[in-house]
């Protein structure tokens, strides 16, 4: 109980009032807000997000463990500060006009998601994009307000390179359209160009030349099959027939000695002898084996290349390794180069994962995974 004393004088003596006060709810009720506000900060420690609270003067009162780990910045050495240290400079002068504008809605939040994107500042001076809520909450105290921040950087990274890839996949696309037609139009435009003209020779003058005519027709069969074997090979770029006549297995030897045809470098195959896979799965490790190849014969300068697919129970393996020049992973990528870009995109979306292992001057391994279920293989 609480209790106040008070004494008297009189004719009879001194007298004492006591007056006493039953305190015990508002202890329990002491307590229990105790209790709420261990368990508030707890809740508030543990949280993903950063959670920030302000006074009216933009000063902090309340930063979590989050709010640290975003920041950088430990909380003794943030709070009471103006918030505004944790922005970047260029904001600074507008940010207070926005709290106030908010302050006087009246709304008693804002939620994220709204698709605006703020930037922070971290304690090394490193800027990064940020998504965040606001609530306002009116106390004895003043005004409070409280912002939850989550840091979105890998998210915008991740739309940055996919936009990134879309532009760069868009320009490869373009690149492959015009290499078929100026292919159509240097190899097979022109020899049924010729054709017409030695149909139009025959036509004038079979009667009246028959050596000449012979000689003229055997020039025709040749033109032919060298056409048609230009027609054969533009195909094959653009969809391997070998593909869904013979099935994985002799499409990657194909393409093997292709390489080998091509860039005279020996290319080793070791695959499933029985791999057989469903669509979209084939198509994607003959192009994932494909664009490995093009990469090794463009820039590894190799001596040896190895080819390697094998199943497990769930998932397909394939590894591409040369013994060539070797490059650094985390350097810059050329532009409009589609390159490890590719081969990640095309795992990607077949939930898979793609690995490059490279050093300049120990070769380039790439490991592809990607998930099939026992029931994708065809039987």
């Amino acid at each position: 109980m609480d209790a106040s004393i008070s004494q008297l004088e009189t004719p009879r003596g001194k007298l004492y009032t006591v007056i006493l006060r039953d305190i015990t709810e508002r202890l329990r009720a002491e307590e229990e807000q105790s209790r709420l506000a261990a368990r508030l900060a707890g809740l508030l420690d543990s949280a993903m997000d950063a959670i920030i609270t302000v006074d009216e003067t933009q000063h902090i009162v309340l930063y979590n463990r989050a709010a640290e780990k975003i920041f950088g910045w430990p909380s003794q050495q943030a709070l009471g500060r103006s918030v505004e240290f944790l922005m970047p400079e260029r904001f600074r002068a507008t940010h207070a006009e926005h709290v106030r504008r908010f302050g006087s809605t009246g709304t008693t939040s804002r939620r994220m998601g709204d698709g605006t994107i703020l930037y922070g500042l971290r304690a090394s001076g490193e800027e990064f994009p940020m998504e965040a809520s606001i609530s306002q909450l009116d106390t004895g105290e003043g005004k409070l307000y409280t912002v939850i921040l989550r840091d979105i950087s890998e998210r915008v990274q991740a739309q940055e390179e996919l936009s990134q890839f879309a532009a760069e996949a868009h320009a490869i696309r373009e690149g492959e359209k015009s290499r078929v037609a100026r292919e159509l139009h240097d190899e097979l435009a022109q020899s049924l160009t010729a054709l017409k003209m030695d149909t139009i020779w025959l036509r004038d003058r079979a009667g009246a030349q028959p050596a000449e005519t012979t000689a003229k027709l055997e020039q025709m069969v040749s033109m032919l099959d060298t056409t048609v074997a230009a027609t054969r090979r533009i195909a094959a770029d653009l969809r391997p027939l070998l593909l869904d006549d013979l099935g994985l297995h002799p499409a990657i030897e194909w393409l093997a000695n292709n390489f080998t045809q091509r860039t005279g470098v020996p290319c080793e195959v070791n695959v499933d002898e029985d791999i057989e896979l469903r669509e979209p799965y084939a198509t994607a490790v003959f192009r994932i084996v494909q664009e490995s190849l093009a990469n090794a014969a463009k820039h590894a300068a190799a001596t040896e290349v190895s080819v390697l697919v094998a199943r497990t129970p769930r998932a397909v393996v394939l590894e591409v390794s040369d013994n060539g020049r070797g490059f650094d992973t985390g350097a810059p990528r050329k532009p409009l180069s589609l390159g490890l870009m590719g081969l990640r995109e095309r795992a990607h979306l077949l939930k898979g994962t793609a690995n490059i292992e490279s050093e300049p001057g120990r070769g380039t391994r790439i490991e592809v995974r990607i998930p099939v279920e026992q029931e994708e293989t065809v039987q």
